[in-house]
């Protein structure tokens, strides 16, 4: 996690930290679904395992290059160093993170448009800055 002062208030910027832990599952469910079909002869194809492991690569490559920054109006979306989106705090109307024991899906709701985001970023920071920020309704 990285602070900074705000300029237009005292809530701090919040940048949360990546998160590695649902690409290395998924890497991994695909490695023991390749070992699986091997050595039990399941009728599980390759391309189960290989379609997992991509998928486990691609949310690897965004948990490295994503980032979530909370300001005191929004929440920001930024890819390296540009920013990709902004979502102000005043259009949001619901948030969620599911599966609490080991979270894996961030949904919130604006007003015209509704976001679902893998959690690839500290679970435990996201929901103590939804909550200090866009309290549930």
């Amino acid at each position: 996690m990285t602070s900074a002062a705000s300029s237009s208030t005292s809530t701090p910027t919040v940048e949360l930290s990546p998160s590695y832990t649902l690409p290395l599952v998924l890497i991994f469910a695909a490695l023991t679904v390749l070992l699986l079909r091997q050595w039990l002869g399941l009728g599980l194809s390759l391309t189960v395992s290989l379609v997992i492991a991509l998928l486990g690569l691609f949310l690897f490559f965004q948990a490295l290059t994503i980032r979530l920054q909370f300001t005191a109006t929004a929440l920001e979306l930024y890819r390296s160093e540009t920013m990709l989106r902004r979502f102000p705090y005043q259009d949001w109307q619901n948030w969620r993170i599911f599966w609490t024991p080991v979270p894996i899906l961030f949904y919130f709701k604006e007003v015209k448009s509704i976001h679902f985001l893998p959690v690839l970023f500290d679970p435990k920071m996201l929901e103590t800055c939804l909550e200090q920020r866009c309290p549930r309704i």
